[in-house]
């Protein structure tokens, strides 16, 4: 699109943004959407008292693993939602996206006794989430003025 300004026959160059997400923004949200899939299956797991899951002792946060399974389970529908709005490529959505992100890094850090390594695999997934939000930039379009041609 181009548009004339009248005056000094300058030509600027002004971007413009799409109301779509790109690169690793969509990258953020694909991986916000499985990291929230995978807390919901871990608090199904938890809430069913699945065998998958063995209580310690010892830890220094014991808590019951079915109020554990609730927490996960919210969280990741949280989660999946606020993936889906990352996809819009609002500025709210990623603000929104980093602080679940971090908050299921911790949910999972205090997760790790009960499923090591499910835990340490959705920690890394969120830290990957939040360097992506970080990082990644909406697609600009430059948009020319006057008297290009």
């Amino acid at each position: 699109m181009s548009s004339s300004v009248t005056g000094a026959g300058r030509t600027a160059q002004a971007p413009r943004q799409h109301p779509y997400a790109s690169g690793w923004t969509i990258f953020a949200g694909v991986m916000l959407i499985t990291a929230g899939l995978m807390a919901i299956f871990q608090g199904s797991a938890a809430i069913a008292k699945d065998s998958l899951l063995i209580v310690t002792r010892s830890y220094v946060y014991a808590m019951n693993t079915e109020g554990w399974g609730w927490i996960h389970l919210i969280l990741g529908v949280i989660v999946v939602v606020a993936g889906v709005a990352v996809f819009s490529g609002a500025v709210w959505a990623r603000v929104v996206g980093v602080v679940v992100a971090g908050l299921g890094m911790i949910a999972n850090f205090v997760w790790l006794p009960y499923y090591p390594l499910w835990a340490v695999v959705l920690i890394a997934i969120d830290a990957l989430v939040i360097w992506a939000l970080c990082v990644g930039k909406m697609k600009e379009e430059p948009l020319t003025t006057a008297g290009s041609a």
